[in-house]
């Protein structure tokens, strides 16, 4: 089930999706202090979940104009990545097609100012419907595809689908080609992944207050 929005104000709305329970734990925590209404929707596991719960919140009058960020946790695809790194897709890409994310550059300047010390790759990212491991990355990777996840192509064209408004893709790293988890769960346990995504919601925000929402 979708979780209520967080207190908003006048501005308007930012929607951040996730999928996991310690995804929405993280970008909860890093909620604090940072300026205009935010909702974290967790939207469960898969690019079915995903769809579903995009566009039933979006249906909301409230969130009507919502820029809407895809965040949480992914798997990298190229080689040198490594947990706790930043992807910030400049398109996602699943069975659907492919989604340009806007304002790239200026994301990549305001995470590389709030977190200073971690590398942000930009490129694209796709989208699978299971978890990718093996040889499947490395199909993966030749296609361009920089990082893998199951939700966020599914998270933006639902976006897109309910309104036009401005979408992106930021995914922290938990595990890479050199680096491969045998379980998500590991997160739990505080790598560096968590600690990373707890603190990307101030770029979001700055990404969000630098566009111009349409209205209607």
């Amino acid at each position: 089930m979708a979780d209520a929005p967080e207190p908003s104000g006048r501005a308007a709305p930012l929607l951040v999706a996730c999928a996991l329970g310690i995804e929405r734990l993280a970008l909860r925590r890093g909620s604090g202090g940072a300026p205009g209404p935010v909702t974290v929707l967790r939207t469960g596991m898969g690019p079915g979940n995903a769809r579903r719960a995009v566009t039933a919140r979006l249906a909301d009058p409230a969130l009507r104009d919502a820029a809407v960020i895809a965040s949480g946790f992914c798997a990298g695809l190229a080689p040198g990545m490594h947990p706790g790194d930043l992807v910030v897709a400049d398109e996602t890409r699943g069975p659907d097609g492919t989604t340009v994310c806007d304002a790239t550059e200026l994301l990549v300047r305001s995470l590389n100012r709030a977190l200073p010390t971690r590398t942000v790759h930009t490129g694209p990212l796709s989208g699978s419907d299971h978890v990718v491991r093996g040889p499947e990355r490395a199909e993966l990777r030749a296609t361009g595809a920089i990082a893998v996840d199951m939700e966020s192509a599914a998270t933006l064209r639902a976006a897109l689908s309910a309104g036009s408004r401005p979408v992106a893709a930021v995914r922290v790293v938990v595990d890479a080609p050199e680096h491969e988890l045998v379980r998500i769960s590991t997160v739990r346990g505080g790598i560096s992944a968590f600690r990373v995504l707890r603190a990307v919601l101030p770029a979001f925000h700055e990404w969000h207050r630098s566009l111009l929402l349409p209205r209607r």
